[in-house]
């Protein structure tokens, strides 16, 4: 333990910042939250964190209020004199909003990115970001971890002989094939066609799994339409099983009652995101320990390379 570290939470991260803080072995720094009636609220730091290297944990999933607190309390803290800011932010959300793909709408990523710099951000913290170039929209280091440092244990355990890996769209092309490569098995793909967000038209699969126990992996699942559907289309091409592995859990909308109707296995995910329902085929690592290795080796300035096992 070094001293001179701090590290606090927002409130939609509180738990999994108290597990970061414990296995860190310091106690999770105490803030305070004064909420006006209209709304509005304000965050305080209850101890002095001047000359301190302060690490503020929060995921910025919606409602817009988690981003903004984070925000706040970086501002907060460059008041007090923090000597750095490092914000640990294990879902980044609006991560979709990576590029203009469409007219006239905002590019959301690069907009968050501006607020925590001007808020007074020295690093950022994350984890599988949904589009790698993100990192290059900030003008301060940016440590993007990823979960195949937990998962790839937990697909090994799994690992008779008879794995293939598999993405459920195009876009998870890339993160699917690291896997099989690592793994030294197959690789099978998902193609899909969406009609608007949140709904897929079409879908229909590249390379054979009949026989197979399929691994799915992906970044996120959101409403679980498309995982759901690839896990059904696949054990109708003849698979045995078919279990999915998705870093963050945004599960809206209808995604708990499509993953206990669909023919998935299993589904895990980590906390970087706390559930907001319950399903017996849902399973949680943490990212505790990774997280707080990682705020250790950057403390004592020490290389975490290591922990990239696939990028």
């Amino acid at each position: 333990m070094s001293i001179g570290v701090k590290i606090f939470s927002g409130r939609a991260s509180s738990g999994l910042a108290t597990q970061i803080a414990k296995r860190y072995g310091i106690a999770l720094g105490d803030v305070k939250v004064m909420d006006f009636s209209d709304g509005e609220f304000q965050p305080s730091f209850e101890e002095t964190v001047r000359g301190q290297d302060v690490f503020i944990v929060q995921s910025t999933m919606p409602p817009t209020e988690n981003l903004f607190e984070m925000l706040l309390m970086v501002d907060a803290a460059r008041r007090a004199s923090a000597r750095k800011i490092i914000a640990v932010i294990p879902y980044f959300g609006f991560a979709r909003q990576d590029r203009k793909d469409k007219p006239r709408v905002a590019i959301g990523a690069k907009l968050i990115a501006n607020m925590l710099m001007t808020a007074g951000v020295d690093r950022v913290m994350t984890m599988d970001l949904h589009a790698d170039q993100i990192q290059g929209f900030f003008e301060v280091p940016v440590d993007h971890l990823f979960a195949s440092t937990i998962f790839l244990k937990e697909i090994e355990n799994l690992n008779s002989g008879n794995l293939i890996m598999a993405a459920p769209d195009a876009g998870g092309a890339k993160r699917a094939n690291s896997y099989a490569k690592k793994l030294e098995i197959g690789l099978a793909l998902c193609h899909k066609q969406r009609r608007r967000p949140n709904e897929v038209a079409e879908m229909t699969v590249i390379g054979d799994v009949k026989g197979k126990d399929v691994i799915l992996v992906d970044d996120m699942v959101d409403t679980a339409g498309t995982l759901t559907a690839a896990a059904d289309l696949f054990m109708s091409q003849g698979a045995l099983s078919v279990r999915a592995f998705c870093t963050h859990a945004v599960l809206s909308g209808p995604a708990y009652e499509r993953i206990e109707k669909s023919r998935l296995t299993e589904l895990i995910v980590t906390d970087t995101i706390p559930l907001k329902g319950k399903s017996d085929k849902i399973r949680v690592i943490t990212v505790a320990d990774l997280f707080a290795d990682v705020i250790r080796r950057m403390v004592n300035n020490q290389s975490i390379s290591s922990h990239f096992v696939i990028s």
